[in-house]
C-alpha cells in the first residue's frame, strides 16, 4: 500500500498463495493424469435390444441421444473464462477482481477463504459466503463506503472454486470428478460421457444430503431444449444414473429412426413420434405396423396393423415394441407424362376427355432443347463450345469438391483433363484466324465441320410412330398403344388422336432412336471437286449418284470419274469395327505362333540355338511393328464404284441409293503416277499412255532389298492389283497398264537371309536328325544282341 503523487490513497493486492485444496476451474476425473490427451470416447456398443432390432429388420438403429455424448472428450474441460450467471452463489475458493477509482485507487484480487470472507487492505474482512455473484459488488461497495466517499467500484469474477461430484450407476465412466463451481447436472454428465448402453436418459437423479433434489429427463433437453431440471451442482453431490426401464424402436418413414427409451406407463405412439420429430410428408399415416414381444405367450412375437389417426397415436407402447411406418406410394393419380424428343419433358395434369393433341398442341413442341442449342451455337467456334463445356464440368467439380476461396485449382481437374483441354485449344486455334480489329475473329470451318453443321441443326422426328405406355395397376401390367403422331397432330378427329388416361406416358422418338427406313429420312449429301456447283444438297428418298450430279450441274471437262471417291459414315464405322476385330485376332494368332516357335527353339542345342533365338526375337519385333501400324490405320469409309478407266459419262455410275452424310469427291484427272517403296527414287512420274508397271520401275530403279513377289498397285479408284489376287494373268503384274493417279508400291524384303544360307541351315538340321536317328537305331540293335 502506498500513496500516489496526487494524495489519493492506493490499495493494491495480488492473490496470496493458492486456492484451497480441491478448488479450480477445470473438470477432471480424480486419479486421471493431468494434461492427458483429450480424445473422444469410443461409441457405445449396442445393447441387447439394439441387437434384437438388427436381427429382426437388418437395420443398426442408434440409441436416441447417445450421439450427444460421443463428442465429449475423455477429460472434459469447460472454458475457464466462461461468463458466470447472476445467481451463482459465492463460496470458499472463489476469486474476485476488485477495482476502484475516485477518492481511492483500488486494485485487489481476493479469494473467499474457508470462513466465507475476503480481506481488503484498509477496509478489512467482507463476508461473501452464500452471496449471489450479482450482489457481490453491492456488498463490497458497502464495506468500502464505510471508509471512503466519492468513488466508483467494479467487481468481476476471477477463477471459480472447484467442487467434487460423484457419478454412479449406469454411466460410461463412473467416478469422482472435480468440476467448476458453476457446473450443472448436464455439464457433469457431459464430463462423465453420459449413460452407458443400458443406462437411463430419462431418470437422471442428483442426490444431496441423503435426498433427491432433482430428476432430469434428457429427452426433454435433447428434443425440446428444456433445462428446467438442470440445477447447479454443489460440492459432494451424487449423480445417479439408473438402468433404463425399457426400449422401443421406430423404423421406416419417421423423423429419426432410432431406439427410444420408455419413460414409464404413459408412453404412447404419439409422444414417441413427437420425440422423433414427427412424421415426414412422405410417410403413409394409414399404414403402420407394430411388432410386439410378449414373453408369456408362445410364440412370443405378434404384429398388428393400424392407421396413425387419433386412436392409433394414443396407443400405449410396451417394452420391446417395434413400430414401422410405411412410405407413401409415389404414384400420380391425375398426371400424364410426355418424354422423348420433345421441347420439354413434362408431367402434366390429366383432365376428362384429354387426348394426345391436348398434350402436344403442335409440332413446335417437338423441337428439342438440344436442337435449339445447336441453332444458337452456330456462330461459336469449337474452342468456345469446348470452353462452355469445360465451364459446366468445372462448376460440377466445384459443387462436389469446393476449394477455399471459390477458385478452381489445377489439382481439381480430372485425370487427363488438362491435356484434353490443351489439345482442344490447339485444335481450335487451327480453325480460328484473328482479324485486324481486336476481339474480332473469323471462324475457318473445314469441309468436315461444315458438313456436320449443315443439315444437323434439328433432331428429325419420327412422325410415323409414337407410343403410349398405359399401366394397369389392378393387374400390374403395361399396355403399349402405338399411334401415328403426324396424323394425330394434323387432324384432331383422327383415330390416332388417342384419349389419354391418368398415368399414361407418351414417348416421342427421333429417327435415330428407332431406326426408320431410309426412304423416310432426310438425306444431306456433300459433293465436291470437279462439278459445276460443289456443295451440300438435300436429296429425295431413293435418289442416287446421277441425281446428285444433276443437282450439282454435272461434271466439268477436267473430271476424272474413274478416281471418284464415294464415302459413307456407316461404312466407316463398320470398317473400324472390322479392323478392331482383325487386330485382336492377329494378336492372338501372333502370340500362339511365337509360343510354338519358342518351344521349337528350346529344343535346339549348340550354336544354332543362339541364332534361332535371335531370329525369333527379330520376327517377334517385326510382327509387333506390323500390328502397331495396323492399329494406327484410320478407315475412310470409301466405297469402290467399280468404274472403268475410260468411263466419262454419268450414266456409268452404279445404282446406289444415297444416305445421310454421304460424300462424293470427283478429282481432276492427274498427270502423274507415283512409285514408292524399295526403289532408288521415290517420285511422281509423268503418266504416259500405254506405260506398264515395269516401265515405271525401270525409271525408278530397284534396290537390292526389293521384294518383287509382293509388288502391288493401288488404283485411283481405291482398288488394289497384285500377283496374289487371283488368276494367272495377274501374276504378270509387271506388264499391267498404269492409269493416271495409280500408286505403285514395291515392298522391301523382311527376311534378308540368302537362299544358300537357308539351304545350308536346313541341310544341317536334317543331318542332325538323321544322325540322332542312326544312333538310336544302333543302340536298339545292340540291346537286342
Amino acid at each position: 500500500m502506498d500513496s500516489g503523487l496526487s494524495g489519493v490513497p492506493t490499495i493494491r493486492q495480488g492473490v496470496q498463495g493458492q486456492a484451497p485444496d480441491g478448488y479450480g476451474t477445470g473438470a477432471s476425473r480424480i486419479g486421471a493424469q493431468q494434461g492427458a490427451f483429450l480424445a473422444p470416447p469410443k461409441p457405445l456398443p449396442p445393447n441387447e435390444f439394439q441387437k434384437f432390432v438388427l436381427e429382426s429388420t437388418g437395420q443398426a438403429l442408434p440409441l436416441f441421444g447417445a450421439s450427444f455424448f460421443d463428442t465429449a472428450p475423455d477429460l472434459y474441460a469447460p472454458q475457464a473464462n466462461a461468463p458466470v450467471s447472476g445467481d451463482y452463489r459465492l463460496g470458499p475458493g472463489d476469486e474476485l477482481q476488485i477495482r476502484g477509482w475516485g477518492s481511492v485507487d483500488i486494485d485487489v484480487r481476493a479469494i473467499v477463504d474457508r470462513n466465507g470472507q475476503i480481506h481488503i487492505p484498509r477496509v478489512g474482512a467482507v463476508p461473501l459466503a452464500g452471496v449471489r455473484s450479482a450482489e457481490a459488488e453491492s456488498a463490497i461497495r458497502s464495506a468500502v463506503g464505510r471508509y471512503y466517499k466519492d468513488f466508483q467500484l467494479s467487481v468481476t469474477m476471477g477463477q471459480l472454486r472447484g467442487i467434487t461430484v460423484y457419478v454412479v450407476g449406469q454411466a460410461r465412466k463412473p467416478g469422482a470428478y472435480n468440476l467448476s463451481g458453476a457446473s450443472t447436472l448436464v455439464s457433469a454428465l457431459f464430463a462423465s460421457g453420459g449413460p452407458n448402453a443400458t443406462g437411463s436418459m430419462r431418470h437422471v437423479q442428483v442426490k444431496r444430503g441423503g435426498r433427491t433434489v432433482t430428476e432430469l429427463d434428457l429427452y426433454d433437453f435433447l428434443a425440446k431444449g428444456d433445462k428446467s431440471a438442470d440445477i447447479k451442482l454443489q460440492d459432494g453431490d451424487t449423480i445417479t444414473i439408473p438402468p433404463a426401464r425399457g426400449y422401443i424402436a421406430l423404423t421406416g418413414k419417421v423423423g429419426s429412426p432410432a431406439v427410444y427409451e420408455l419413460d414409464g406407463e404413459k408412453d404412447t405412439i404419439g409422444s414417441t413420434l413427437a420425440l422423433a420429430g414427427g412424421l415426414p410428408v412422405v410417410a403413409d399415416p394409414n399404414r403402420a405396423y407394430l411388432e410386439r414381444v410378449d414373453p408369456t405367450k408362445k410364440p412370443a412375437r405378434s404384429v398388428e396393423s393400424f392407421a396413425l389417426d387419433a386412436a392409433g397415436l394414443n396407443r400405449p407402447l410396451r417394452n420391446g415394441d417395434l413400430l414401422s411406418v410405411m412410405s407413401l406410394s409415389p404414384e400420380f393419380g391425375n398426371a400424364v407424362t410426355l418424354r422423348g424428343n420433345v421441347d420439354q419433358p413434362v408431367r402434366a395434369p390429366w383432365r376428362e376427355g384429354m387426348k394426345v393433341r391436348d398434350l402436344i398442341p403442335s409440332k413446335a413442341y417437338l423441337m428439342s432443347r438440344a436442337s435449339v442449342q445447336r441453332q444458337n451455337s452456330v456462330l461459336l467456334t469449337d474452342e468456345e463450345k469446348w470452353r462452355i463445356e469445360d465451364g459446366y464440368q468445372a462448376a460440377r467439380r466445384a459443387q462436389e469438391a469446393p476449394v477455399p476461396g471459390g477458385a478452381l485449382q489445377g489439382a481439381n481437374r480430372l485425370p487427363g483433363e488438362r491435356d484434353q483441354a490443351t489439345q482442344r485449344q490447339e485444335l481450335a486455334r487451327q480453325g480460328e484466324r484473328p482479324r485486324g480489329d481486336a476481339g474480332v475473329r473469323e471462324v475457318r470451318d473445314n469441309a468436315d465441320s461444315l458438313a456436320q453443321r449443315i443439315g444437323n441443326l434439328v433432331d428429325e422426328i419420327n412422325l410415323e410412330y409414337a407410343v403410349i405406355e398405359r399401366v394397369d395397376s389392378k393387374n400390374v401390367k403395361v399396355q403399349l398403344l402405338p399411334f401415328n403422331l403426324g396424323r394425330a397432330l394434323e387432324d384432331a378427329n383422327s383415330p390416332d388422336n388417342l384419349a389419354l388416361q391418368p398415368g399414361d406416358i407418351v414417348t416421342v422418338f427421333s429417327v435415330t432412336d428407332v431406326r426408320v427406313p431410309q426412304a423416310k429420312r432426310q438425306v444431306f449429301v456433300r459433293v465436291e471437286g470437279e462439278v459445276r456447283r460443289p456443295g451440300i444438297y438435300q436429296m429425295s428418298p431413293g435418289d442416287g449418284l446421277p441425281e446428285l450430279l444433276e443437282k450439282a450441274g454435272g461434271l466439268t471437262p477436267d473430271a476424272y470419274l474413274f478416281g471418284a471417291g464415294f464415302y459413307r459414315e456407316e461404312v466407316k464405322q463398320t470398317q473400324q469395327k472390322n479392323l478392331d476385330q482383325l487386330v485382336r485376332r492377329l494378336e492372338a494368332q501372333t502370340q500362339t505362333q511365337l509360343s510354338s516357335s519358342a518351344a521349337s527353339v528350346s529344343a535346339i542345342s549348340g550354336d544354332a540355338s543362339g541364332t534361332a533365338r535371335l531370329r525369333l526375337e527379330a520376327e517377334a519385333k517385326a510382327q509387333q511393328q506390323a500390328l502397331e501400324r495396323l492399329k494406327n490405320l484410320n478407315p475412310s469409309g470409301r466405297i469402290m464404284l467399280g468404274l472403268q478407266p475410260d468411263n466419262t459419262a454419268v450414266d456409268a455410275l452404279p445404282e446406289v441409293r444415297l444416305a445421310n452424310q454421304d460424300r462424293l469427291v470427283i478429282p481432276a484427272r492427274p498427270d502423274f503416277v507415283y512409285v514408292l517403296g524399295s526403289v532408288n527414287t521415290e517420285a511422281s512420274m509423268l503418266w504416259r499412255r500405254g506405260g506398264t508397271v515395269q516401265d515405271y520401275l525401270n525409271q525408278a530403279g530397284l534396290t537390292s532389298g526389293a521384294d518383287k513377289d509382293e509388288l502391288f498397285i493401288i488404283r485411283a479408284d481405291g482398288s488394289v492389283a497384285s500377283r496374289n489376287n487371283g488368276g494367272w494373268f495377274n501374276r504378270s503384274i509387271n506388264g499391267a497398264a498404269v492409269h493416271p493417279g495409280d500408286l505403285i508400291v514395291l515392298p522391301e524384303k523382311t527376311d534378308h537371309e540368302s537362299a544358300w544360307s537357308v539351304f545350308t541351315r536346313n541341310a544341317k538340321d536334317i543331318t542332325q536328325i538323321i544322325y540322332q536317328f542312326s544312333l538310336g537305331a544302333a543302340a536298339i540293335k545292340t540291346l537286342r544282341n
